[in-house]
Formats: structure tokens, sequence, C-alpha cells
């Protein structure tokens, strides 16, 4: 069985990924998110399946650069942890590290740009763009600015 590893911040990122829970059954499957008041509650339903990464946000600019650094350093931990043959990821920073760190080792890298934009690219779209083995968008709209995207509809 195929080992994939679904990862996203929390929030809407996190509520697109965990749409796609019908998927989780077909694979040896592992979640990484940030772990808040909201995200803590996972533990119960997915008890080993699921890890956290640090939360922090960019609106906080003194701590951020500290967290997205601890965050590097968990994702190497939890890349090697579960050694995954897929990355299936809906955004946004919480998954750039793990999906740059993937893809050095060969991992296939599956990025679905968020539902929320459908005329701008995002942060994490336009790093993964660069080099996600399959890129999908959710808006036809999307396609002019990701001519190499696979249009996929809406996740929701």
């Amino acid at each position: 069985m195929k080992k994939v590893l679904f990862v996203a911040s929390t929030g809407g990122h996190l509520s697109e990924l965990m749409m796609l829970n019908d998927l989780f059954k077909k694979y040896d499957y592992h979640i990484i998110t940030e772990k808040t008041k909201t995200t803590i509650g996972l533990k119960e339903k997915y008890g080993k399946r699921i890890d956290y990464l640090i939360y922090g946000t960019k609106d906080h600019p003194f701590s951020y650069p500290f967290k997205l650094f601890g965050n590097c350093i968990k994702s190497i931990y939890f890349y090697f942890k579960i050694k995954p043959e897929f990355i299936v990821t809906t955004g946004a920073h919480t998954a750039g590290p793990i999906c740059c760190l993937g893809k050095i080792f060969g991992t296939r890298i599956i990025y679905i740009e968020t539902f929320a934009n459908m005329h701008t690219k995002t942060i994490t779209g336009r790093l993964l763009y660069k080099f996600a083995d399959l890129f999908i968008v959710q808006w036809k709209s999307m396609l002019k600015l990701y001519p190499k995207a696979t249009y996929g509809g809406w996740i929701y």
C-alpha cells in the first residue's frame, strides 16, 4: 500500500484537505497540520496518523521566522519518520518545507491550489508550481496563471 502524506496549515487549507478523507482509506496515510485549539481534537479521530507543526502566521513578523525555522526542523523529522511516496497538500506555508524536502528525496508532490483564490497565485502555489508532479487548480480561470496545471474542479 502506498504511503501518502497529507499536509496543510490550519483553517481553510486544512478544511480543503480533509475533504479528501475518502482517499485516506485507500492508502497508508499520515496527516500533518499546525497545532491549534481547533486541530488538537483531530488526535482523537486519527491517533498516530496525525502530527502537528508549530502554529505561526506572517501577522507576527518577529516570531514567524523562528516558528518557520522550527517547522523546517520538525518537517525533516516527520519526513524521515513517515517516508512518504507521495505528498498531497493544499498549502500553505506549513507545507512548503516538507514538499521541498520530499522533492529532494524523490517523493511525488501533488499540490492543490486553494479554492479561495480565483484570480491570483498563492505564495506556496508559486513555489510548488515549479516542481510539483501534479499541480491542480479548482477554478478554470487559474489555468491562465498556471498553464501547465490540471483543472480538477472544486474539492467542496
